[in-house]
C-alpha cells in the first residue's frame, strides 16, 4: 500500500464547505468547539478570508485538517497576539497531519512577526493540552464555569507560546502574502 501524501497550503475560499464536513461533528457532538449552531458555508469562507492566516491539511488530495490564527481581541494594542485552533477529521487523529498543520501554522504566525499565540480548551481535554504542551504552549488562566454547552457548564483554560521576539515592535504583523 503507498504511503499517504500530505500537502499543508493556504486556504481559500473555495475550502469553505471541505473544512465544514471537519468542523461540523466538533459543533454538534462535543466541546472543543464553542459554537452551538453550525456555521453556513458562506459562514466559514468569511471567516477563512478574514483569519490572519488559514492553512489546510490534504492528505492523498482531500482535506482532512485545518488551522488558523485570528486576532485574540480586535483592538490595536493586542494586534501582536492570535488566538489559534486546529480540527482535524475524527477518523484522522494521531496521524501526525496535526502536527505538522500546527508546525507550519505557528511557524507563518512568527515570520509575519505575531509575537504571542493563545489556545483556549475546553477542559477536561488532556489530549489538546497535552498537543499544545508539545509545542511550548504553557498554562496561562482557567475560566470557570464559562462555556454553556450539552446541558452543562465547562471551563476553558487558555494557553500561551511565545512566538519570539521580545524587542519593542517596529510595525504590525506583516499581512497574509
Amino acid at each position: 500500500m503507498p504511503a499517504n501524501i500530505d500537502e499543508v497550503r493556504p486556504a481559500s475560499a473555495a475550502d469553505a464547505a471541505a473544512c465544514l464536513a471537519i468542523y461540523r461533528p466538533y459543533v454538534e457532538r462535543t466541546t472543543i468547539s464553542w459554537e452551538v449552531e453550525v456555521p453556513s458555508v458562506g459562514e466559514m469562507a468569511n471567516r477563512i478570508r478574514d483569519a490572519h492566516d488559514w492553512l489546510v491539511l490534504e492528505r492523498d488530495g482531500r482535506a482532512i485538517g485545518f488551522a488558523y490564527g485570528h486576532a485574540l481581541l480586535r483592538l490595536p494594542s493586542f494586534q501582536w497576539s492570535v488566538e489559534t485552533g486546529i480540527y482535524v477529521d475524527l477518523d484522522h487523529h494521531r496521524t501526525r497531519g496535526g502536527r505538522q498543520l500546527y508546525t507550519r501554522l505557528l511557524r507563518r504566525l512568527t515570520e509575519r512577526g505575531y509575537r504571542r499565540a493563545f489556545a483556549g480548551i475546553t477542559q477536561p481535554n488532556e489530549a489538546s493540552t497535552s498537543f499544545h504542551r508539545s509545542f511550548g504552549f504553557q498554562d496561562a488562566g482557567l475560566y470557570r464555569r464559562v462555556e454553556w454547552k450539552h446541558g452543562r457548564w465547562h471551563d476553558v483554560a487558555w494557553m500561551q507560546l511565545d512566538l519570539g521576539g521580545t524587542a519593542d515592535p517596529d510595525e504590525p504583523p506583516s499581512p497574509i502574502v
